[in-house]
C-alpha cells in the first residue's frame, strides 16, 4: 500500500509553484503521528476555529484518538495547495477537495483509493461517487452533494395560471414561459456566464438533451443551446443572463420579477426568506423525466503519505465523517448538503421533509468529471461555455458555435 512516487506535468508543478510562492505547508510527517496530530486541509475558511464545522472535524479527530490539525484554504488554493505538497512530500493526512479536481490529483499518483484504506462505499449512490472515480479506482468519499434545480415564484405562477407540477418537460415550461410573459411578467433567469458556472447551469439541459461531453456538436447539444438561445429570442429570458454569475441570477430572481430561476441547493435558506412564497421543481429533461444536473460538493480523501502506518487512523477519522449521522450532521452543518446514501438522505428527510425535491434531484444529479473524463473535462467545460456565450449574444448559431467547440476541445484534448 506504500507509494511515494507522484508524477506531475513540469506545467502544472510550475503554475502551483507561482501561485502559492511563499505559502508555508501544513502537511503531516512522522512527528505528527508521535503527538498524536492529524493534518486536514478544507475549502472553508468561512468556518472558522469557534464554529460548528470546527467542532465536528474536533470531534471525529477525538473519537479516533489524535488530535487534528486543521486548515482551511479557498477551493482554488487548495488544489494547487495539494499538487506543491505532493511535490515536496508534505501532504496533509486528509484532504476535503471539491469533486470535479479529484481525478486532478488521482492522475498524479498522489491519493490513496478507499480499497488501500480499507473503505467501504457500497452504500453511496453510484451517481455522486463516481466524480472521485477514475480507471476503474475510487478516492475518495462525498461527504454531501448539492446541485441544481428551478425556483419559482408561486404569485406569478398563479396569477398567470400555471401549475408548476405540469412543468414536466422543454415544451411545458416554454408554455409557461409564455403564460408568465404574456401576463407582464419575466419568465426566467439563469447563469450563462463564460467561467464554469456557465457550464454548470448549462449542463442540465444538455444532459437532458441526452447530448454527451465528448461530442458537444451533437443533434442534441444544439437542441440544447438552442432552447437558451429561443428563450433569448422570445423575450423569455433576458440579455443579462450572457453575464450572470449564478450570485447574479439568485439577486435577480429576488427582485420579485422573474417566475423561474435556475439555482442551487444552497439558495434553500435564502428562498425561504424571500418577500414572496417560492417553490422548487427539479429540471425537466427535454422529453420528459428529471434531467441529470451537475453535483456540486466536496470529496473526503486521503493523500498518499510517507509513513503507511498513518492510513488507519486516518481510515477512522473518514468513518466517523461518513455515518448515516455523520452526513447529517454534516448537512445541518452547512445548511444545504444532501447525504450521498440512502440511509443518510432518509436520516435528513426525517428531520427536515421539505428537502424532498433536493435530495430527488440529487438522486438524479450526475458528476463533471463521470464518464471517465478526468482532466479533460476542464478543457472541454471551457469550450462548452464559449459556445454559449457565441450563441446567447448573436455571434453565431447554435450550431456553428457548438461546432467550433467541438473541433477546438478535441485539438486540445490530443494535445
Amino acid at each position: 500500500m506504500k507509494r511515494t512516487s507522484v508524477t506531475l506535468a513540469m506545467a502544472t508543478v510550475a503554475v502551483a509553484t507561482a501561485a502559492l510562492a511563499g505559502c508555508s505547508s501544513a502537511g503531516g510527517d512522522s512527528g505528527d503521528e508521535a503527538s498524536g496530530t492529524y493534518t486536514w486541509w478544507d475549502p472553508y475558511p468561512q468556518h472558522e476555529k469557534d464554529s460548528d464545522w470546527e467542532k465536528r472535524v474536533q470531534s471525529c479527530g477525538t473519537e479516533a484518538g489524535v488530535k487534528i490539525e486543521r486548515t482551511a484554504y479557498d477551493t482554488t488554493s487548495l488544489t494547487n495547495q495539494a499538487l506543491l505538497s505532493a511535490q515536496e512530500g508534505t501532504s496533509p493526512d486528509i484532504m476535503l477537495l471539491d469533486n470535479p479536481a479529484v481525478s486532478t490529483l488521482a492522475e498524479t499518483g498522489m491519493l490513496t483509493t478507499v480499497d488501500e484504506l480499507g473503505l467501504d462505499v457500497s452504500t453511496v449512490d453510484k451517481n455522486l461517487i463516481a466524480a472521485g472515480q477514475l480507471d476503474g479506482e475510487t478516492y475518495g468519499i462525498p461527504i454531501g452533494a448539492n446541485t441544481l434545480a428551478l425556483y419559482y415564484n408561486a404569485d406569478i405562477l398563479k396569477e398567470a395560471g400555471v401549475d408548476p407540477s405540469a412543468i414536466t418537460d422543454w415544451d411545458s415550461l416554454t408554455a409557461a414561459l409564455k403564460a408568465v410573459t404574456d401576463a407582464g411578467h419575466k419568465g426566467i433567469t439563469f447563469a450563462g456566464i463564460n467561467t464554469e458556472e456557465g457550464s454548470f447551469q448549462f449542463l442540465p439541459w444538455f444532459w437532458g438533451a441526452g447530448a454527451d461531453l465528448t461530442q458537444l456538436d451533437s443533434p442534441e447539444a444544439v437542441a440544447a443551446l438552442e432552447l437558451w438561445s429561443g428563450w433569448l429570442d422570445a423575450g423569455y429570458a433576458p440579455n443579462s443572463v450572457i453575464g450572470n454569475s449564478q450570485n447574479t441570477t439568485w439577486e435577480e430572481f429576488l427582485t420579485g420579477d422573474f417566475a423561474f430561476g435556475e439555482n442551487g441547493t444552497w439558495q434553500v435558506n435564502s428562498a425561504a426568506e424571500a418577500e414572496f412564497e417560492t417553490g422548487v421543481i427539479e429540471l425537466p429533461a427535454m422529453d420528459g423525466g428529471v434531467a441529470p444536473a451537475p453535483t456540486g460538493g466536496e470529496f473526503i480523501i486521503a493523500p498518499v503519505q510517507e509513513d503507511d502506518s498513518r492510513y488507519e487512523v486516518s481510515r477512522q477519522i473518514i468513518e466517523c465523517m461518513t455515518t448515516p449521522e455523520g452526513f447529517v450532521e454534516t448537512a445541518n452543518t452547512f445548511a444545504y448538503y444532501i447525504p450521498p446514501t440512502e440511509d443518510g438522505q432518509d436520516a435528513l428527510l426525517e428531520e427536515h421533509p421539505e428537502l424532498e425535491t433536493w435530495v430527488s434531484a440529487v438522486q438524479s444529479a450526475k458528476g463533471r468529471t463521470s464518464d471517465n473524463l478526468g482532466t479533460d473535462y476542464p478543457v472541454i467545460s471551457e469550450q462548452l461555455w464559449t459556445a454559449v456565450q457565441n450563441a446567447l449574444s448573436g455571434a453565431q448559431s447554435p450550431e456553428e458555435a457548438l461546432k467550433q467547440a467541438q473541433s477546438a476541445a478535441e485539438q486540445a484534448v490530443n494535445k
